[in-house]
């Protein structure tokens, strides 16, 4: 008899809170927004944070309230962009995928080792020895604490070199391992540059090369050779900027260690369709490298001194010229004088113009006086 009143009573106080839950769940319920719901049902659900907001979750909500832009999510990049941009009824800016890259060069083939590590294989154990074991402390320290937080299995430390390397396919730019990284040695930059700067040691010289073979010097000849003003020096280190920057890789090409890196299978050349150049010479008068020869109303040619920059095909205005992947190296030293620009000329003054020039001065004279 026990047992059954215990089971009623149970049974009894189920139902009341099941009530008073489904009571409380109608008075308090938050009314759904379809478009966030649209916004997270695209969002590709990684969680990675890489956003800047707690999950997905956190991006959508931000999102449909107007405080995010529609390709806050580096993940899903432009594709899911595109989605969210229809949802929210935006056009979501075009922009380069960005990954994760290794901005360092200074593997056990290139830079030297001041001692052998021998306790715990950890970037952050290892930097509190004499900030690791490596001559150069920007280096990277190859221990691995990047690859252990990818989510993506887009990192892997090279056996050999000791060094950390990024498979871009696989990169979700979610940054968990530029925060991870005791060293700084990772950070975000466009996918795919023909040109890269691969070295953080801002000291200079033979104290550089003292430490890493490929470590960059400070010399400079990097941004004297850039001829659209696409690289600044800050704090003896090249900075490129992206949005001036022509793909000419004429910076890689001069620098004296290799600190700067340029992609040489993708560089490009110009070409021109003989059969519709009209001899303008607008793509000789722009042309940085003397890489255009040809007189004016006859066809002109491009030499191997051509770095593929792509100026030439903006000018010309029979749009004759187009670029395509060099199947030989450039070769600067067949390169023309490049003509200065012409100053421009002088506006003849006539004793007639004197007269009225003149004439006015002495008129807003008098106007003053009064």
């Amino acid at each position: 008899m026990n047992i059954v009143l215990a089971i009623a009573v149970l049974g009894i106080m189920g139902l009341v809170f099941g009530l008073l839950l489904t009571f409380t769940s109608k008075v308090f319920a938050v009314p759904s927004d379809p478009k966030r719901d649209a916004v997270r049902e695209t969002l590709p659900g990684a969680n990675c944070g890489g956003c800047g907001y707690p999950g997905c979750d956190g991006c959508a909500d931000a999102i449909a309230a107007g405080k995010a832009p529609v390709n806050a999510c580096p993940v899903g990049g432009q594709a899911v962009a595109v989605k969210i941009g229809e949802i929210m009824g935006v056009a979501p800016e075009s922009h380069r995928r960005k990954v994760a890259h290794v901005i360092c060069q200074g593997g056990t083939d290139h830079c030297r080792q001041t001692f052998e590590h021998r306790g715990i294989q950890d970037c952050v154990a290892a930097s509190l020895v004499s900030d690791g074991n490596k001559a150069c402390k920007y280096a990277c320290l190859g221990f691995g604490n990047c690859v252990k937080v990818c989510p993506f299995g887009a990192l892997s430390i090279d056996p050999a070199k000791k060094i950390a390397v990024v498979d871009e396919d696989k990169c979700q730019s979610c940054g968990k391992c530029i925060a991870e990284c005791p060293k700084g040695v990772l950070e975000m930059r466009v996918e795919n540059q023909p040109v890269d700067m691969l070295c953080r040691n801002p000291e200079m010289g033979k104290i550089v090369s003292q430490k890493c073979s490929f470590g960059c010097i400070g010399c400079e000849r990097c941004a004297k050779a850039c001829k659209f003003g696409a690289i600044e020096m800050v704090n003896h280190l090249p900075v490129v900027h992206n949005t001036k920057c022509r793909d000419c890789m004429v910076c890689a090409e001069v620098c004296p260690t290799g600190a700067m890196r340029g992609e040489w299978e993708k560089r490009k050349v110009a070409v021109i369709d003989e059969s519709a150049c009209v001899g303008c010479g607008a793509c000789k008068r722009n042309c940085q490298f003397g890489a255009i020869a040809g007189d004016l109303k006859q066809v002109h040619k491009i030499n191997d001194a051509c770095t593929g920059c792509g100026v030439c095909a903006e000018k010309c205005p029979k749009k004759c010229i187009t670029l395509k992947v060099r199947d030989k190296a450039r070769d600067p030293k067949v390169a023309l004088p490049v003509e200065p620009p012409k100053a421009a000329a002088k506006p003849v003054i006539t004793p007639e113009i004197q007269a009225k020039i003149d004439a006015a001065k002495a008129a807003k004279a008098k106007a003053a006086e009064s």
